[in-house]
């Protein structure tokens, strides 16, 4: 007989089973209706995301990069459209799978190939693989056909950079390339409009400008099948270009500069006295920057770094050079503006067996037989050396330090446009001093006033000297990029209103300079007579320079060697710098022929040549110029 606890106890147990049973049940239930309920409610954006995803696609499409132009419109730099291959890294289950059919669809090569793998390794797992850059029409036609097959492809129709006068202008323009990390972080303009491939400034104006440039990136939406066949565009977000950029270069100014350093290396510039417009920069050797738009094969890179001339500098503002008897104008200039020196001192210059000497040293003039007793004038139409000791000597490096920093040197011309642009070296007592933590020597001076020693000059910066000098004195503002409401008349009136900052402290000083410079190229025994013109049209007057790359020993004075009998390396530059026309001036020009010798024999002969080509374009110019001030 059983117990009525013992049945009380058994009746509990099954009942707290029950209840164990029942509250299971209604908790699975409770879990299968909040789930039913996160699935078609609470999350039902997310899985309609989802579910977009699988049906949807979305590409980016790249920006198109604003054209830069020249002065008169012509095209610098241009857009071509390319066909491209890109691959969605998330979107691929067998990425070997994958490559292999596009190996098969597009023909690729085993090279190829193998630059697919490489460059995944380097990218995560989200981003996006730039397979190729620049299929044939017939190569993205099959693609397109193959597509359903080969998952996370994507298609692209890009754009790509084209330069038409390649070599001529790849140190102003510079070029575009692949956006790096390094270049995303830096610009916020290109992390804004970043998408896979997408092509920034490198160097040059392409790189300074990149936020003008640039232009903004467009969307396409495809809805896609189950194989990830196109089915239709859903819609599109046109992509926008960038906007012009327009600069104050010549083309045909700027090609035919380029042509007279043909197999040379040097720089040749050319500017406006009064509006600082730069007509021609040009820098030898250059390269083709066409070679970089879609990455530069490793025997074009090596073929460019391994030339000794050096092709990647831009040699009129990256290049710096002592300036030579280029800077005796401004001496000259120095000396009479702080009423120092008169001129009409005669010095006497016996030539190499009589030097100038000071405290034991001996100063050589470059002429052999030497040019007599001279006056200032003379001295400068006739390069002698030996009168600038003396003028030199009696001016001290800290004034003239002071006048050549008013008129250009020693500062950087075109501000941050040019990242290579170089400052170069004007010395003083406080300079040597700060950064050699020596003491200066009055011989220091005196080699100085000749354009050696520690002074390093670019040629833009001559280039601006000679503007500034033969402008009357007046300071301006280089510029490259083109400016509507830069105006000369308008320059001309400030000048005469005394509006415009004077360099000068007597005008009288400018006009001897600029006779002086007039005797030098016009008038018999200056150094660059025989490159004149006679033309008064083309007339010019300028100032030759020779600029030592080491020091002459007297076994060189002895053996006097011809040009051709000298090592290369060991050969002195050549320099000229000159402003025309002589009677109503306007441009200014500087020329630097390295290694070519002496200035009157490897520069100015191309003066004469660039003068003439300057002038003869100054009336089209001058038509631009006053229809783009009616449009302001």
């Amino acid at each position: 007989m059983i117990s009525r606890s013992s049945s009380i106890e058994k009746t509990r147990i099954i009942s707290r089973r029950l209840f164990i049973l029942v509250s299971a049940k209604v908790a699975l239930l409770t879990g299968v209706t909040s789930r039913l309920y996160n699935l078609q409610i609470s999350d039902k954006k997310k899985y309609e995301i989802l579910s977009d995803k699988n049906r949807i696609r979305e590409w980016k499409t790249p920006p198109q990069r604003g054209i830069i132009t020249d002065y008169f419109d012509n095209i610098l730099a241009e857009n071509d459209r390319v066909f491209q291959v890109h691959l969605s890294l998330d979107e691929i289950k067998n990425f070997n799978k994958t490559i292999f059919r596009l190996k098969n669809i597009l023909n690729l090569t085993e090279d190829e190939v193998k630059k697919i793998y490489k460059k995944k390794q380097k990218l995560k797992p989200w981003d996006t693989l730039v397979v190729s850059e620049n299929l044939s029409w017939s190569q993205f036609s099959k693609l397109n056909l193959y597509l359903h097959d080969v998952e996370g492809t994507k298609p692209v129709l890009s754009t790509s950079r084209y330069y038409p006068y390649a070599n001529d202008l790849v140190h102003i323009i510079g070029y575009v390339g692949e956006a790096s990390s390094k270049d995303i972080k830096n610009k916020e303009e290109i992390e804004k409009n970043f998408v896979p491939g997408l092509k920034v400034g490198k160097s040059g104006i392409e790189s300074s400008k990149e936020k003008t440039l640039i232009g903004s990136y467009g969307i396409k939406r495809y809805e896609v099948n189950a194989s990830g066949k196109r089915i239709s565009q859903l819609d599109y977000l046109k992509e926008n270009q960038g906007d012009k950029v327009k600069i104050t270069i010549d083309l045909e100014v700027q090609k035919f500069a380029q042509s007279l350093l043909k197999g040379k290396a040097g720089s040749i510039c050319a500017m406006d006295i009064y509006t600082g417009e730069i007509l021609a920069m040009a820098s030898s050797p250059t390269y083709d920057p066409n070679k970089f738009t879609h990455g530069i094969a490793n025997k074009d890179w090596n073929e460019i770094k391994a030339n000794p001339l050096r092709p990647l500098i831009n040699k009129s503002i990256a290049g710096l050079y002592s300036p030579g008897s280029t800077i005796k104008p401004l001496v000259a200039l120095a000396a009479l503006e702080y009423g120092i020196f008169n001129p009409e001192k005669l010095v006497e210059c016996k030539g190499h067996k009589h030097p100038y000497e000071l405290y034991g040293q001996k100063y050589h003039c470059w002429k052999k037989n030497g040019h007599g007793f001279m006056k200032l004038r003379n001295a400068l139409k006739q390069s002698c050396d030996i009168y600038f000791y003396e003028v030199a000597r009696l001016l001290g490096v800290d004034k003239l330090s002071v006048i050549a920093k008013k008129y250009g040197l020693g500062e950087k011309v075109l501000d941050d446009l040019f990242v290579e642009e170089k400052k170069g070296i004007v010395p003083s007592t406080k300079w040597k001093k700060k950064n050699l933590d020596q003491s200066w020597y009055l011989g220091e001076t005196i080699i100085t006033g000749i354009g050696q020693g520690y002074i390093q000059t670019s040629p833009l910066q001559l280039c601006l000297m000679t503007a500034q000098i033969a402008n009357g004195g007046y300071k301006i503002k280089p510029q490259m990029i083109f400016d509507q409401k830069t105006s000369f008349e308008k320059i001309i009136s400030n000048i005469e209103k005394n509006k415009i900052e004077k360099l000068h402290n007597n005008p009288n000083n400018i006009k001897f300079v600029l006779d002086a410079m007039f005797g030098s190229t016009n008038e018999l025994y200056g150094t660059s007579f025989k490159s004149r013109h006679e033309d008064i049209k083309y007339q010019f007057a300028g100032k030759t320079g020779t600029s030592q790359v080491r020091r002459i020993t007297e076994k060189d004075r002895e053996l006097d060697l011809d040009l051709s009998e000298i090592e290369y390396k060991n050969r002195d530059h050549a320099l000229f710098i000159a402003f025309a026309p002589y009677k109503n001036p306007r441009y200014s020009i500087s020329i630097l022929i390295e290694h070519g010798g002496s200035g009157s024999k490897a520069a100015a002969p191309l003066a004469k040549k660039l003068i003439k080509k300057i002038i003869d374009r100054h009336d089209l110019r001058e038509q631009i110029r006053k229809k783009n001030i009616k449009l302001v």
